[in-house]
């Protein structure tokens, strides 16, 4: 059976390493958005990760002209009412880095002894005419630490301590990371539905 073109829809280098690596195990040939040269970025303009995920997906579904996945993540802390949430990327500043972003989120905690937050993923899927076709919610409840921890992962990772854990995302292997995180859980509902479309059907 012909493998079917898969693009995920992202230019974050740490988020497309993830992806690739939990989406290996399916038939379809994967590529990423730099292959493809007049590519215009979807503004995420949503106001929740499913609008955000669903705008990603459908609108690089429709420039590259085939199937796409888009991931819409972030981290949500209870005692700042669910922010960073949507702008999670964008805390702070436009353009903030890592650093930055990580860096006013525990200013802003410092005085905290509620630590709790969670990570969310959305995960939409589109056809090649921009249809979002699936939906897929993944949820990681942990604890916000009390400095930077650990050099893997990226984002938010050096801070939050998983559930059941002592390390952060950034200190965890990644393959414990990949079995746990919001993102892993969110995918293997779109793993499910995509693995559906390489049955006998022809995919619609």
């Amino acid at each position: 059976m012909k493998r079917r073109n898969l693009v995920i829809a992202t230019f974050n280098k740490g988020k497309l390493q993830e992806l690739r690596e939990l989406l290996s195990e399916l038939p379809f040939e994967i590529s990423d958005l730099e292959g493809f040269s007049s590519i215009q970025a979807v503004p995420e303009v949503g106001r929740t990760f499913v609008e955000n995920a669903s705008l990603k997906a459908s609108g690089y579904a429709k420039q590259t002209g085939r199937l796409a996945l888009a991931d819409d993540s972030g981290l949500e802390v209870d005692v700042l009412n669910g922010a960073p949430g949507v702008l999670s990327a964008r805390y702070g500043h436009e353009g903030a880095s890592d650093v930055e972003r990580t860096t006013k989120l525990l200013t802003e905690m410092s005085q905290c002894t509620d630590r709790g937050a969670r990570f969310v993923s959305v995960i939409a899927i589109a056809n090649e005419e921009g249809k979002v076709i699936n939906l897929s919610t993944g949820t990681c409840e942990g604890q916000i630490a009390q400095a930077p921890r650990g050099k893997n992962g990226f984002g938010y990772d050096p801070v939050f301590v998983p559930e059941g854990f002592d390390q952060t995302f950034a200190e965890l292997q990644t393959e414990v990371k990949n079995r746990i995180s919001h993102r892993a859980r969110a995918l293997s509902g779109a793993a499910k539905f995509l693995r559906s479309l390489t049955g006998t059907s022809d995919g619609g």
